[in-house]
């Protein structure tokens, strides 16, 4: 399992992820009609075209879930419970088809459960860049991790 257990994660603790992933129209299209949003900045190119970006944008929730995912391989594969929660989620650059996004994690809060022994919250920092390393996406997320087994 690739994942890491609550007691091997320590504040201050970063990764900076292997996989890239190169994202495209397709993506823009299927995420945007997946969940319902039928935002023409999204997935019509005339209407785009008269926009300050003259292009669709991505869908900013793929980006955030690509993000993360990217993340997954090296922090939480199979030992996660679940996400309680994200906050301070930002977009502070646009991505559009054809960029080709990385992510970084930083642990910043590890605590014991309260109410669950057998698990422990961590306070994930992750960061996402496009291709020319300008920051794209930025979320904080509380994960409920499984502790070590006995």
């Amino acid at each position: 399992m690739a994942g890491l257990f609550f007691e091997q994660f320590s504040v201050g603790q970063t990764f900076v992820h292997e996989i890239r992933r190169t994202v495209t129209d397709m993506d823009n299209i299927l995420f945007s009609s997946l969940t319902y949003n039928p935002a023409a900045v999204h997935i019509d190119h005339e209407y785009a075209k008269g926009t300050e970006f003259g292009k669709p944008l991505m869908n900013s929730i793929f980006t955030l879930g690509l993000i993360i995912g990217l993340s997954v391989q090296d922090t939480t594969l199979g030992t996660t419970v679940g996400n309680l929660g994200m906050e301070d989620t930002r977009f502070p650059k646009p991505v559009f088809a054809g960029d080709t996004l990385r992510a970084e994690t930083k642990i910043v809060a590890v605590r014991e459960s309260k109410s669950r022994p057998t698990q422990g919250i961590v306070t994930f920092e992750h960061r996402g860049f496009n291709q020319r390393d300008e920051e794209v996406v930025y979320c904080r997320r509380n994960g409920l991790m499984m502790r070590r087994p006995a």
